[in-house]
């Protein structure tokens, strides 16, 4: 933004005040100057600083122009909002092998988490992603609360150094936006729907599923049916025969290991009995569910997750992006 002339202004007013008006303006969008130096200068109080800002937009002294910069993919993701209804698509300008990619999602997710929580949320946030451990080792400290908690939507209690990862995104988020972390203190798949059962009637883990009720923002990553190496390092991804078993059945991805067929539908199996974790039910009911996924190999699990709703808020890489609008 940038002072313009003053003249003709929307309505008429002295030139002493236009005068200020327009030294103000000039000082905060062309020079840079914080608004507390700007008063301190002109030895006028900040609030004011910041109505004669206000009022110089109002009259016309400073005019906003909206210029898109090069790797803005506007139209992409106005494209992607409307073809799956989604609340809003982030599309990342990078390409490249799969590590590029991460790192380019990891920056815009921070970049967007920054902006985006604003106070008194309850995030969700699933265990095992190697995207969201990138976006979290380049988020910045919020000044003031971004939100009131974080809780872990999947159990996960494998090796002691992979699980130190999955601990680290629930930790550090936390710290990160000033909120208060709450684990799950339970493996994320067990041997019967009974343990399952037995284990979700445990009081430390009714207080957690209490909390999945009533959450506001999800963070997820986007998982295809061949598990990512932090996982199937971790001693958590599923075995060999269930994997099979659920190629079979037409499962092509997973949101917090609730796994979807090509259109997006639930797969429900003996597998999905075994999860300990938010219900599918809980998870579809909150109101800001953000996938943070990309690159080929993830491209048919991303689409069928926007098909079938699981998330609402995508943010991906332009590769992708340009593949779910072209299909």
């Amino acid at each position: 933004m940038s002072p313009s002339n003053p003249s003709p202004l929307r309505q008429p007013l002295v030139d002493g005040q236009v005068r200020l008006m327009t030294k103000v303006a000039h000082m905060y969008h062309e020079q840079g100057i914080r608004q507390a130096e700007i008063a301190a200068a002109l030895h006028i109080s900040q609030a004011r600083v910041s109505r004669l800002l206000k009022k110089a937009g109002e009259v016309g002294i400073v005019r906003t122009i909206v210029v898109m910069s090069q790797g803005v993919h506007t139209d992409l993701e106005e494209a992607l909002e409307k073809k799956y209804g989604l609340l809003e698509a982030v599309v990342v300008d990078v390409e490249g092998d799969d590590d590029l990619i991460l790192h380019g999602l990891g920056s815009a997710g921070a970049t967007y988490l920054e902006t985006t929580l604003t106070g008194g949320e309850r995030v969700g946030i699933s265990s095992w992603s190697e995207t969201l451990l990138s976006i979290v080792d380049r988020m910045r400290p919020f000044k003031t609360p971004g939100a009131d908690s974080v809780i872990q939507l999947v159990g996960g209690v494998g090796v002691s150094s992979v699980q130190s990862q999955a601990t680290k995104l629930v930790t550090q988020l936390a710290a990160l936006i000033g909120a208060n972390p709450t684990f799950v203190p339970a493996p994320g798949l067990v041997g019967s729907q009974s343990i399952r059962d037995s284990l979700l009637n445990d009081p430390a883990m009714g207080q957690v599923a209490r909390e999945w009720a009533n959450l506001t923002v999800a963070l997820v990553g986007i998982g295809s049916l061949r598990p990512s190496p932090m996982l199937k390092d971790s001693g958590n991804a599923i075995a060999q025969d269930d994997q099979e078993a659920l190629l079979r059945a037409g499962a092509v991805g997973d949101v917090c290991t609730r796994f979807f067929t090509a259109d997006g539908k639930l797969l429900e199996s003996d597998l999905d009995s075994r999860i300990v974790g938010i219900s599918a039910e809980d998870f579809r009911a909150i109101p800001r569910r953000i996938g943070l996924a990309g690159g080929e190999r993830k491209h048919q699990a991303i689409r069928a997750a926007v098909t079938g709703g699981w998330v609402n808020v995508l943010v991906t890489d332009v590769g992708t992006a340009r593949a779910l609008t072209q299909d």
